[in-house]
């Protein structure tokens, strides 16, 4: 073996495990879903709103039935959180080596377009940034964010290609917060570059307006409107039943709105795209405002749920499904966007 490759070797030997321990320690990691912070906000706030009576059905709300619901071996032993778990585990290391290149950031997109803009309007403005373009970018960029993980979310439900990545994630049938993460490597690379690409073009704007210096206000080193949401992240992939009543809820998306997103019912298909935001599906005439918590399957709705329920199938499958399309033999997609816009609540 030449000393390069035995660099190159140690080098990704290096990576695996650096990658496997990040997947093995999440609560540690200040970008994860899973840190820990917002797992203990899941908890209490899942339990708050299980006190309160907010809890889909329940006349007399109890720790038993709580932990019987939605703590239970028939939830979190489930084939298909099972899958979820190796999924898990299996993506934090096959992402960052197969996609992770192909990726960028909103930064890196500024940056880009500010070396190609220089020789024509010259560079930005050198120095820091007020309080007010401070507070005015962090709010931007958080919209911006936002939008642009909408418009990703939505081109995956809606472009017939894209939709069979995006099945690896709508196969899950029941759901916990690691069923986030049950998401098909070209998937996350198509949410990565949308918020990229929002971001990216905020970020040079205010460059250009207040000075290479500007930047957002962080808690923990986190966008703090980022961190705010977080704490709230975990709940929209776990079936407790919560929604932010009926003003919130044309404003912001709740837990309760994603649940409905993951329903396998034909009413529910496509609807509730947003991440945080419900203005956008307002907007697009795919908001489904929560109710009353209702009883629905999850999964497809197409008689293939319980078929995905092996790592191996949801890295293959959306190839596979892909590739038929490409050579025009793929069904249709879960609905009619047209059809969502005109019977839209």
């Amino acid at each position: 073996m030449s000393p390069e490759t035995a660099q190159a070797l140690q080098t990704h030997l290096g990576r695996f495990f650096a990658y496997l321990f990040q997947a093995i320690l999440p609560f540690l990691q200040r970008q994860s879903p899973l840190y820990w912070p917002f797992v203990v906000s899941t908890l209490v706030v899942a339990v708050l709103f299980w006190r309160l009576g907010k809890n889909g059905g329940a006349v007399r709300p109890s720790w038993r039935e709580f932990r019987r619901r939605f703590l239970g071996r028939a939830l979190w032993w489930h084939p298909s959180a099972r899958v979820d778990y190796r999924y898990y585990f299996v993506n934090a290391v096959v992402f960052p080596f197969v996609v992770g290149p192909a990726l960028t950031t909103g930064a890196a997109i500024a940056g880009g377009l500010d070396d190609l803009l220089d020789p024509w309007i010259g560079a930005p403005p050198a120095g820091g940034a007020g309080w007010a373009a401070t507070a005015a970018y962090t709010v931007v960029f958080f919209v911006a964010y936002d939008f642009g993980r909408f418009v990703a979310h939505s081109a995956q439900h809606d472009v017939p290609l894209l939709w069979e990545f995006h099945k690896t994630h709508h196969s899950a049938e029941v759901l916990t917060p690691l069923t986030a993460f049950r998401a098909h490597p070209i998937d996350l690379a198509v949410m990565a570059w949308g918020s990229a690409l929002a971001t990216g073009l905020v970020t040079l704007l205010f460059r250009r307006l207040a000075g290479t210096g500007v930047g957002f206000y962080e808690f923990l080193q986190m966008h703090v409107l980022l961190w705010f949401f977080g704490l709230f992240a975990n709940l929209k992939h776990w079936q407790v039943w919560i929604s932010y009543g009926r003003v919130l809820d044309r404003w912001f998306i709740s837990p309760a709105h994603h649940q409905l997103h993951h329903s396998a019912e034909p009413q529910h298909f496509g609807r509730n795209r947003g991440f945080e935001l419900a203005v956008w599906d307002r907007l697009y005439g795919t908001l489904a405002l929560p109710r009353e918590a209702e009883a629905f399957r999850m999964g497809l709705g197409d008689g293939t749920d319980g078929r995905w329920h092996r790592v191996w199938r949801l890295y293959l499958w959306p190839l596979g499904l892909a590739g038929q399309r490409l050579v025009g033999r793929g069904g249709p997609i879960t609905a009619d966007p047209a059809a969502l816009r005109r019977t839209a609540r």
